[in-house]
């Protein structure tokens, strides 16, 4: 348990805002969470509202219980690093590996190859999630951001939030879309019969979702696009080109499952840039690519011969 005392030399504003301001390496839920445990005093007393204004002169103190331990247990498995520094980590995922731990899923994450690679990630953004900024599905792959602080976990969130960061995909789909670029929005939320699915939904029952397209390559009765998401929402790319009636190549959940000739491990989705704000420096951006996999080339390369092949006869 460690102590912190600080006194208000100005006033006038919420518990939780004021110590934002003076500890900008907690985050603002980190610090709620903390006075709502009762671990803040404010002029000697416990203080449990987030609301309470802060007056110059009050004497707050805040004790900080130490990190648990994580349940999970660190792996040595590889990373294929795309960008590193004492601030930000950022991997190029490989198709089948699951982001973080969940119900038949409690080892083998990339939680636990992180853990192994950085020993400072236990406490920051969640114990089951340490680090974790976005996330990608199991079997999509490409560029994902750790963070390695809880001030650049929040710094990187807000810019999602903000819209700042920028997240672009690259996908093959079923079928040719009818104009040449488009948005996509549509609200996404559970599928009202099958509850591992996510649907468009009403705006009562989803959550807003909004997906930017290109088309980047015609390949017979197939495209290959580009994507920039503008919201994370779960399956977004995936439930969006579906309803489209252009669903990911490969997807086994959304897609009719029509074979295109090539031994895919997942859908042929893949995060293939991202770009954002360093969070110690904002005048400095970020901006790496992710190779995309062996079979999502293969994939490529298979139908642009195919429509060679027509094209010649």
């Amino acid at each position: 348990m460690s102590s912190i005392f600080l006194q208000a030399t100005t006033g006038s504003e919420r518990l939780d805002l004021w110590l934002r301001e003076q500890l900008p390496e907690l985050s603002r839920s980190r610090l709620q969470q903390l006075i709502s445990q009762g671990n803040v005093q404010v002029n000697d007393k416990t203080c449990t509202s987030k609301k309470i204004t802060v007056q110059p002169g009050d004497r707050i103190s805040l004790e900080i219980p130490e990190v648990l331990p994580l349940a999970l247990a660190p792996e040595d498995m590889p990373l294929d690093i795309l960008y590193e520094d004492d601030a930000l980590l950022i991997v190029n995922k490989p198709a089948g590996l699951v982001v973080h731990p969940a119900p038949g899923h409690s080892e083998g994450t990339l939680v636990n190859a992180l853990l192994a690679h950085c020993s400072t990630l236990p406490g920051i953004g969640g114990v089951q999630r340490p680090g974790i900024v976005h996330r990608l599905d199991k079997d999509t792959t490409g560029a994902i951001a750790i963070a390695k602080t809880d001030f650049a976990h929040q710094h990187l969130q807000a810019q999602l939030k903000a819209k700042t960061a920028r997240r672009e995909y690259l996908g093959v789909v079923h079928g040719v879309p009818r104009t040449e670029s488009g948005t996509i929005d549509l609200p996404i939320g559970r599928h009202p019969v099958d509850r591992k699915k996510m649907a468009a939904v009403s705006v009562e029952r989803g959550r807003p979702a909004i997906t930017h397209w290109r088309l980047q390559e015609r390949l017979g009765n197939y495209s290959l696009l580009h994507f920039q998401l503008e919201t994370g929402r779960t399956h977004q790319i995936r439930v969006h080109t579906a309803t489209m009636g252009l669903p990911i190549v490969g997807d086994p959940v959304y897609s009719s499952g029509a074979k295109v000739g090539v031994n895919l491990p997942g859908q042929a989705l893949h995060a293939w840039r991202l770009r954002l704000q360093h969070p110690l420096d904002e005048a400095r951006w970020i901006s790496v690519t992710a190779p995309p996999p062996d079979a999502f080339v293969t994939l490529l390369d298979v139908l642009r011969r195919r429509v060679a092949t027509v094209s010649s006869n």
